[in-house]
């Protein structure tokens, strides 16, 4: 009997070594040893995409928080976007030719914004969609945060 995960967290924070943790956390998910875009045999489980979520702060940015891995449907961003609209949730966007500059594009500027008062982050839950250029109509890659605000 095959099996699918639709989560795994870890406890981490923004230093090197807690970015190292998420690295290989997310080598994991990507490889199938931990099954959640592939189940326990391996098969591609269609229509589940990867998602993180940063959760359960100390404080901010600066302290421990969970990190997780989730496998969602297209319903998680329907009601993404209805959170976006309604205001509980500011959604970023950035792209880039690299994976890695996209997402670090977005971080920073919801870093800026929070800094300079442009937003006032809730810390209680966000989410990271970050897309790989080869799944995209563009041909860049694409980086989507989910910030809750409050």
């Amino acid at each position: 009997m095959a099996y699918g995960l639709n989560a795994v967290t870890i406890r981490t924070n923004n230093t090197e070594e807690g970015m190292k943790k998420i690295d290989e956390i997310w080598q994991d998910v990507i490889s199938g040893k931990l099954p959640i875009l592939y189940d326990s045999n391996h098969s591609f489980r269609q229509g589940v995409s990867p998602v993180s979520r940063y959760d359960h702060y100390d404080n901010d940015e600066n302290g421990d928080y969970d990190f997780s891995i989730l496998g969602v449907t297209s319903d998680f961003f329907q009601e993404m976007e209805k959170a976006v609209n309604s205001g509980t949730y500011k959604k970023y966007e950035e792209s880039d030719n690299n994976l890695g500059l996209s997402a670090k594009k977005a971080w920073e500027k919801v870093w800026n914004e929070h800094k300079t008062g442009v937003i006032k982050r809730a810390f209680s839950r966000d989410y990271e969609s970050t897309v790989p250029a080869a799944y995209t109509k563009d041909g860049k890659a694409h980086c989507y945060l989910y910030i809750a605000i409050g």
